[in-house]
């Protein structure tokens, strides 16, 4: 029973994020392992993305507003963000629209769907999401990765990783979820379950990931493990 309100709590939506532009805005529903666009406005056709007159612009944030609200609800925290103040402009078209519900705005560097995931990599709605998994994901495969960016404290691909371990150095280990449930799969001929307890018996941290988020896809692609270690190893 337990098991069965887990899986069903995983699935149920914690919060709403609008990214919102000028021109476009996209809501996403966020739930605990994962993330996925649930409806999309838009004044872009399909060729060269032009000025539109403030009458138009604010029309079609009006409508998109109207019809944000009868997606939303009045129950799900919401999470409003975008490069530029037209959230403001939103959030507040939002209000009369009906939306009384908890709001949190926030700036992000960039539009679309990839404000949605900065605004989980950064942690940017953690007053809303708090220790959710989804959250926990995002921000240790971000961390990794920028760590391999710069050349820092990461281990990954099976040389690596099997490396940090007999060193004890990783601090931690985020890992597809899937391939701890997957008997074939290994790391340098051990399973991947076996290898992932050595990592916790050692005092470091396992963090199971979906793939239902996109740093989920992105480390999927890249082997299914990342380490943030606690120092830096050779090779």
């Amino acid at each position: 029973q337990l098991l069965r309100e887990a899986t069903r709590a995983s699935g149920r939506a914690r919060a709403m994020i609008i990214v919102v532009e000028s021109d476009e805005v996209v809501l996403f529903e966020i739930t605990n392992h994962g993330m996925r666009d649930i409806s999309q406005f838009t004044l872009r056709g399909g060729g060269k993305r032009e000025a539109k007159p403030t009458k138009v612009r604010d029309a079609f944030l009006k409508q998109a507003a109207e019809k944000s609200a009868l997606v939303l609800g009045d129950e799900l925290p919401i999470v409003i963000c975008g490069p530029g103040m037209t959230r403001d402009q939103f959030a507040r078209l939002l209000r009369e629209a009906g939306c009384a519900q908890r709001t949190l705005n926030v700036a992000t560097s960039i539009g679309g769907r990839s404000a949605a995931n900065e605004v989980l990599a950064k942690q940017l709605a953690d007053e809303f999401l708090g220790e959710s998994a989804i959250a926990k994901q995002v921000s240790v495969i971000e961390e990794a990765l920028a760590r391999i960016a710069t050349n820092g404290a990461v281990a990954y691909g099976p040389d690596q990783l099997t490396a940090a371990q007999e060193q004890g150095a990783i601090e931690t280990l985020v890992i597809v979820a899937d391939l701890l449930r997957d008997a074939e799969a290994n790391i340098a001929g051990t399973s991947w379950s076996i290898f992932a307890a050595g990592v916790t018996e050692g005092s470091g941290e396992m963090v199971q990931a979906s793939t239902d988020h996109d740093s989920g896809k992105q480390l999927d692609g890249m082997g299914g493990a990342l380490a943030l270690l606690r120092w830096k190893i050779d090779g």
